[in-house]
């Protein structure tokens, strides 16, 4: 099976311009594809990881990536997906995201002469004159069908400003500025990115009369149409000061039924032959698949020495084995009690599982705390030096895993 069928039987495939040559281009290694990334964060997230993996895919088959890091269009902000307007960053703020996402790229994809590559369009767009781009590209874009592209559509109840209507050009002379400079022939992203896609394709034929091709991929939802990635504390992250290998781990192992094969099929790289047969899996066998998604995802990102550190402290919780020392753990310390003890409004704030002793006080009187596996019920429970110094591991709701130790 070649790269392009593979693709289609993952579920990758959302639009293509013109399937037969992108077929033919990919399969051949023909293809020198740009995705880009907004450097809207210090670290990317689950919503990225589809993507990184589909570069890594089409790589290894031979063809040529392109990491294009938006610099220059993250000082307007994508109104895609969005409905309201984007903060404003400093050069400073997004230089060092720049910075922070290709350190994580390249446990995906292999930079260097003759392979992936990683440009900033800050380096054509922040030197553009107005007045020369307005002729020369804006002059390309009819306002009417920008209007009608579901991007605007979603940001018109609401109001959308003159500066992010030039969203859409200037991410369509970025594919122009690659296909002149680098020989850059296709453009992938996500399927919300569609509009803006075909905005470059339709730039690059009128202004030189070539064609270049666009293909968007499958948005990562779950079962109920919604975007994966997200928890009830924010976003996944691929960095693991901000989303640690155990908490990574322990999003994918919690996943519902109904989502688990689609995702091991959409993003591991274990052979189709070998996911085709979990197809007919059913309830307890749902779990090895999870644990299965939940460990390949995470040697994916954070390597397979984290990676078996998360299964083990997971298998601590799930099956009754393995080492729960590996799980996020708070150091406390003695300055931290109250005559010897500390009570469970402070522990849970000190272990950052609540903002405020209030948000605290709420979640043990809605029953989401558990201590040790036994449900805390009354806001004056508290923990002795001694046990606190033997450990105690507490679950706020059904996912959430900590523990804390007095050093």
């Amino acid at each position: 099976m070649q790269i392009y069928e593979e693709l289609v039987a993952r579920g990758l495939i959302a639009q293509v311009t013109d399937e037969a040559e992108i077929r033919e281009m990919v399969n051949h290694g023909k293809a020198t594809f740009y995705i880009g990334f907004d450097p809207t964060a210090d670290s990317l997230h689950v919503g990225h990881f589809m993507a990184l993996c589909l570069m890594k895919r089409l790589q290894m088959a031979g063809n040529r990536p392109i990491a294009l890091i938006g610099g220059g269009t993250a000082m307007i902000g994508d109104p895609s997906g969005r409905t309201d307007m984007r903060s404003m960053m400093t050069r400073e703020t997004i230089q060092h995201n720049c910075d922070c996402f290709k350190k994580q790229m390249s446990r995906f994809i292999e930079f260097g002469e003759g392979k992936a590559m990683m440009v900033n369009n800050a380096d054509w767009l922040l030197n553009l004159n107005y007045i020369e781009f307005i002729r020369d590209i804006g002059s390309c874009f009819s306002v009417n069908n920008m209007l009608r592209a579901e991007c605007f559509k979603q940001r018109m109840e609401k109001g959308l400003s003159f500066l992010e209507f030039n969203y859409m050009p200037m991410q369509s002379y970025d594919f122009l500025y690659l296909y002149q400079h680098y020989g850059c022939n296709m453009q992938f992203g996500g399927n919300d990115q569609w509009s803006n896609m075909l905005g470059g394709t339709e730039l690059i034929r009128r202004k030189l009369g070539k064609d270049a091709h666009a293909m968007t991929i499958t948005l990562l939802l779950n079962s109920e149409g919604k975007k994966m990635g997200k928890t009830a504390s924010g976003a996944v992250w691929l960095d693991p000061n901000k989303t640690s290998p155990f908490d990574f781990y322990q999003y994918w192992r919690n996943v519902d039924d109904a989502d688990v094969l689609k995702c091991i099929r959409m993003l591991t790289f274990l052979p189709l032959e070998e996911i085709d047969r979990m197809d007919t899996w059913q309830g307890s066998q749902l779990n090895e698949a999870k644990e299965i998604l939940a460990y390949e995802l995470t040697k994916l990102v954070h390597g397979q020495e984290e990676a078996d550190k998360a299964q083990g402290a997971a298998r601590a919780l799930f099956a009754g084995g393995g080492d729960a020392a590996d799980m996020p753990t708070t150091h406390l310390t003695a300055g931290q009690l109250t005559d010897g003890a500390m009570g469970i409004l402070t522990l849970l704030t000190a272990c950052g599982l609540s903002k405020s002793n209030g948000e605290a006080r709420r979640l043990v009187q809605q029953g989401g705390i558990f201590v040790d596996d036994e449900k805390v019920t009354a806001i004056d429970v508290s923990y002795s030096e001694d046990r606190l110094r033997q450990g105690v591991k507490i679950r706020k709701g059904k996912k959430v895993y900590h523990r804390a130790v007095l050093q």
